[in-house]
């Protein structure tokens, strides 16, 4: 098979620089047609995505002592070895966090709970800030369990593969997909005028990521201290030219990076030259920004999640000086493959999360865009209720958050199967077959962001196997 010369570039030369309601969508699937989203104002979406699969069960707690008694049961040695942890344990009922949902009629006795690690996020919830959207994962039309166990239903390609299911979270479609939602999200925005140029339409702290890419749209790469990465060598240089050594080293690498003298038949070369030369330019632009650009009082925690979100705050800071009003960003933390050691490592995880997306938020009301920014999470999957000694196995549904002060908040969206086995959601050992696509998840995520009905059904193309959107922004 031939290479595709935009991927190769996209996943090469973009990385190694360093820079860089469902009405009407049947015809809309082979075009965007007309361009029509709403791009006034100022609009960002972060997603804070949790490699390896956070365990929904141990993250969102059922609280009404009944519900509670059930999971304690099922995941008795596993609390146990909470129990055995410095300072008790916090899955103890008594240290559980209630949610005090505004909808919580919707689940009669039920009652639900965060772990004190998620204290900040707690209060944002609280608060109106925050919402929770429960058992979301990949499906391609809504399915049961028994309709999964007959296999009569299409089912996502490789579920429970970590690559295949992050890529479907970030795609609808299995490792080797070329574009993401959030890309062609992007996309859409950046054809109706949303931003200049689309060097800062999206952008990660951490790589050259799926989700970010789209058909226009190729990933920028910011440094972890917000600045990117591609200048640091150069600068270095340029910081030492006093010297005729020192000059003419400065003037070779920056002919280099300018390909200046490069010249070549092989296309896919050319393109990457190119590439090169732009995001000199690209890069000192952004960093002349950044440069002028008044420094966040909010501290951030001194995590890798921390640091990544601080970068994505202060890019958000220079929004104006970047000539933007859309922008989608994309950071990530790992460590949630828990097959072991779960009771020693996911509160410490769960600390970082907390700690990272409080700080966000509180960043984000210091820049007057906490109605503007909405963040959320995303993971390769959840984990089985049932535990195979100190750990869990890979699930399927997973509980999520969305932080912003657009979202309706205190709102939990969907329905969190029970903690037990056997019911209609249970794809086996408490594995959660989701009750909300990803579809329905991304979709009114991408209609605050401003995408037309036809625009939502290219970036999401199992839209139309589902029928309600899974959260509401006020």
């Amino acid at each position: 098979m031939r290479p595709n010369r935009r991927a190769f570039l996209a996943g090469a030369g973009a990385s190694a620089i360093g820079a860089a309601s469902l009405g009407g969508v049947g015809a809309a699937l082979n075009s965007f047609q007309a361009h029509a989203a709403d791009v006034s104002g100022y609009k960002a979406l972060v997603c804070v995505f949790l490699l390896g699969g956070l365990d929904n069960h141990d993250t969102l707690f059922p609280y009404d002592q009944s519900s509670y008694d059930e999971l304690a049961n099922i995941r008795a040695s596993l609390f146990a070895q909470y129990s055995g942890m410095a300072g008790g344990s916090t899955r103890d009922r008594g240290r559980l966090l209630k949610l005090n949902p505004d909808n919580a009629a919707a689940f009669g006795s039920r009652e639900f709970a965060l772990p004190e690690e998620l204290s900040g996020i707690h209060g944002l919830f609280e608060q109106g800030d925050a919402a929770v959207v429960a058992n979301v994962g990949p499906l391609i039309q809504p399915l049961t369990a028994t309709e999964f166990e007959n296999e009569s239903v299409p089912t996502p390609a490789r579920l429970f593969s970590h690559n295949d299911q992050q890529s479907t979270w970030m795609s609808s479609a299995p490792e080797g997909a070329q574009f993401g939602w959030g890309g062609r999200f992007a996309d859409a925005a950046l054809a109706s005028g949303a931003n200049t140029t689309p060097d800062f339409t999206t952008i990660t702290a951490l790589g050259n990521e799926l989700f970010l890419t789209g058909e226009d749209v190729i990933p920028y790469q910011v440094g972890f201290g917000g600045e990117a990465a591609m200048l640091d060598l150069l600068e270095f240089f340029d910081g030492n030219r006093s010297t005729p050594e020192g000059e003419q080293a400065y003037q070779l690498l920056r002919a280099h990076f300018e390909s200046s003298s490069f010249t070549s038949s092989n296309l896919i070369e050319r393109d990457i030259a190119a590439a090169n030369a732009a995001s000199l330019s690209t890069n000192a632009s952004y960093n002349e920004a950044l440069a002028n650009a008044i420094p966040l009082a909010t501290p951030f925690p001194d995590t890798f999640l921390g640091v990544q979100l601080s970068a994505i705050a202060r890019t958000i800071s220079i929004r104006n000086s970047l000539f933007v009003s859309r922008q989608v960003f994309f950071v990530a933390i790992g460590g949630f493959d828990t097959h072991s050691a779960q009771a020693t490592d996911i509160p410490t995880l769960q600390q970082e999360i907390d700690g990272g997306v409080t700080a966000f938020f509180q960043a984000m009301q210091e820049l007057g865009v906490a109605s503007d920014v909405t963040l959320f999470t995303a993971s390769d999957f959840g984990r089985t209720l049932a535990i195979n000694g100190d750990g869990t196995d890979h699930g399927w549904g997973a509980h999520h958050f969305v932080v912003g002060e657009a979202v309706q908040g205190k709102n939990i969206y969907g329905d969190p199967p029970p903690s037990n086995f056997g019911h209609a959601q249970d794809a086996g050992g408490g594995r959660l077959i989701p009750g909300v696509s990803v579809e329905q998840f991304a979709e009114p995520l991408g209609r605050w962001f401003g995408l037309t009905d036809a625009e939502l059904a290219v970036a999401l193309p199992n839209l139309s196997n589902f029928t309600a959107p899974s959260l509401t922004f006020v």
